[in-house]
């Protein structure tokens, strides 16, 4: 066990978690934004509205959900494009989820947030991380 530990120690290196973590956030998050770019956003702009905030904060979810992602894929502006989508995931989760903030899914006894908390956590985790090696921030 110990040669097992040893060998992924001199093969696995931090740069290639921090790859891992962009491209888990920033291709799973194109996946909500690129819906939202096919379907449009009514249903954003009347949560937002009914949350008594201005219409054109909706728009705000093409950046949080297509552009930032895209940044995150490539590596360019890392810290600060983690830190608005994590942002854009504490808004989602208070503007669709207050209700529930700590109710458990009957299901699987997860929190109901759970899945947009991950990709803020996430978010959060990579903002301190930074880019790593592979990126355009490293070169």
């Amino acid at each position: 066990m110990r040669t097992l530990e040893n060998f992924l120690y001199r093969v696995l290196s931090d740069n290639v978690g921090k790859l891992i973590l962009r491209l888990m956030l920033g291709v799973l998050m194109l996946f909500h934004g690129y819906k939202k770019y096919q379907s449009g956003i009514d249903g954003i702009k009347k949560l937002v509205v009914t949350n008594g905030l201005p219409e054109f904060l909706a728009y705000g979810v093409y950046v949080g959900e297509i552009l930032v992602p895209i940044l995150i894929i490539i590596g360019l502006y890392t810290r600060i494009s983690s830190l608005i989508y994590a942002l854009t995931m504490a808004v989602a989760i208070l503007l669709a989820h207050s209700s529930h903030l700590f109710s458990l899914n009957a299901k699987t006894g997860g929190l109901i947030i759970e899945t947009p908390l991950l990709f803020m956590l996430g978010a959060l985790a990579l903002m301190f991380l930074g880019a790593g090696k592979y990126s355009i921030d490293k070169r």
